[in-house]
């Protein structure tokens, strides 16, 4: 399908970078355009690429370069549809997929492949999901939006293994063929409405990872989001279904997490507290058993589980103030499930970023237990608007690290101290995990202070 073909890489990145390398493998005739300067580029990455024969353009898209010569378009997920580029393509029959789709074409035979999406919980659900299975399947795969491009772990792919994917929305976007025989929906609510336009058009993307699936494919969906139930009513996978409030295929009941009326796991001997972390334990829980896996093995993954880096993270412990770092909260939505994590604790909360009309509001009913807003970032007037309309004690700040000693200050033995900011970071940073890092070693120097 590929070999010897003619294909524009747009964007490198890691999944550009993976899929160029790949691609020369193919024989093909490779073009690299990135909209950056090469200096602001990873220079190994350049480098490589250019040894290895691929073309590149930095710095611009030009006008005349695409043209009916090319047979594909294989984009970054983090360009929009609009691009001229793939309007273009569009206009001369080109093909536009993405990294995940082209190394989907790529994979051995009967690999089992279970990918994840969601609003919230995809990437906790995806590592705890993959650590369950390694457990028993030694011959389990990592890969996709969690860090790891397909493409960069093809060759260690081999007949009949196991791959567990998180796959984003802009993913989503640009799959065509891609089908899982197990595919999990952890949730739907508003979130990338200035990457898709509006929530509509976001639901439809979502959606489309079950749009290949036939009935003897697998869909999970959580029975209590509404969005989730009504989107996927006409997808013609077997359907099972996880809930934290009603008996379903696996369900929470009296703090007990079962399968199938098998119990599990107490919701208390798991590490990862909250709500949300139930329901992704819950779909985890639905495609070990699905595979086999034995209740103990579950169990003691459970019990085990950390979390992952940057969503709802214990930093530490300083002075009996527990500092959590949940700078992967870039909407409402993520910072509403952190907050109710922490039902009976006092808390001084991070809140702010990149102004994307979002609506603090909504916050309200979870900020019950919030004593102090440290608002941050580009939108922190309107953050202090909304501390000021609750008479929630807030101050502002430009930067999280101007912020931090008052957040200290403003603490006592036992409270929580929170980054859910519930906006993006690219007013100040490259990515949010730059902004979790960054209180990760606010929280390192206080406790080095204090000692």
């Amino acid at each position: 399908m590929f070999q010897n073909k003619k294909i524009l890489v747009l964007g490198l990145a890691r999944s550009g970078f993976a899929c160029c390398k790949q691609l020369v493998k193919l024989k093909c005739k490779v073009v690299l355009n990135d909209s950056k300067e090469e200096k602001y580029l990873d220079k190994k990455q350049v480098e490589e690429i250019k040894e290895l024969g691929v073309e590149t353009i930095f710095g611009y898209h030009p006008k005349d370069l695409l043209d009916e010569s090319f047979d594909f378009i294989i984009k970054n997920p983090g360009i929009r549809n609009d691009h001229e580029y793939v309007l273009k393509a569009k206009e001369l029959n080109i093909p536009v997929i993405n990294e995940v789709e082209f190394a989907y074409h790529l994979l051995p035979k009967n690999v089992k492949l279970i990918a994840i999406t969601g609003t919230n919980g995809k990437t906790t659900t995806t590592t705890l999901t993959y650590n369950i299975l390694k457990s028993k399947y030694k011959n389990t795969h990592l890969a996709g939006n969690i860090g790891y491009p397909l493409c960069s772990i093809l060759d260690e792919i081999k007949e009949n293994d196991i791959l567990v994917m998180e796959i984003s929305c802009q993913q989503l976007a640009n799959l065509d063929k891609f089908n899982p025989n197990i595919a999990a929906l952890t949730n739907l609510s508003p979130a990338h409405i200035d990457f898709f336009g509006d929530y509509d058009t976001y639901k439809k993307v979502k959606v489309k990872l079950f749009k290949n699936q036939t009935s003897s494919d697998i869909a999970i969906l959580n029975i209590g989001n509404q969005d989730s139930i009504e989107s996927t009513k006409n997808i013609l996978s077997k359907k099972l279904y996880f809930s934290s409030h009603d008996e379903k295929d696996a369900y929470l009941k009296d703090d007990n997490l079962y399968y199938h009326d098998e119990l599990i796991i107490n919701k208390n001997d798991m590490f990862i507290k909250g709500n949300h972390n139930v329901e992704n334990a819950l779909v985890a829980i639905t495609i070990a058993k699905l595979m086999n896996v034995e209740t103990e093995k579950i169990k003691q993954v459970l019990k085990d589980f950390k979390g992952v880096e940057h969503r709802l993270e214990l930093v530490d412990i300083v002075d009996g103030r527990k500092f959590y770092n949940d700078t992967e909260a870039t909407n409402i939505k993520c910072t509403e499930i952190a907050l109710s994590a922490f039902p009976n604790d006092e808390i001084i909360l991070f809140l702010g970023g990149l102004e994307r009309g979002q609506k603090f509001e909504e916050l309200n009913p979870y900020l019950k237990n919030v004593k102090t807003i440290i608002g941050i970032g580009e939108c922190r007037m309107r953050v202090k608007e909304l501390g000021d309309s609750l008479h929630i004690k807030t101050f502002i700040y430009e930067h999280l690290k101007d912020g931090f000693k008052k957040a200290y200050q403003e603490s006592k033995p036992n409270d929580i101290i929170l980054l859910s900011p519930a906006s993006a970071s690219w007013d100040q940073y490259k990515e949010c995990e730059e902004r979790g890092a960054e209180f990760k070693k606010l929280v390192e120097e206080i406790k080095d202070g204090n000692n």
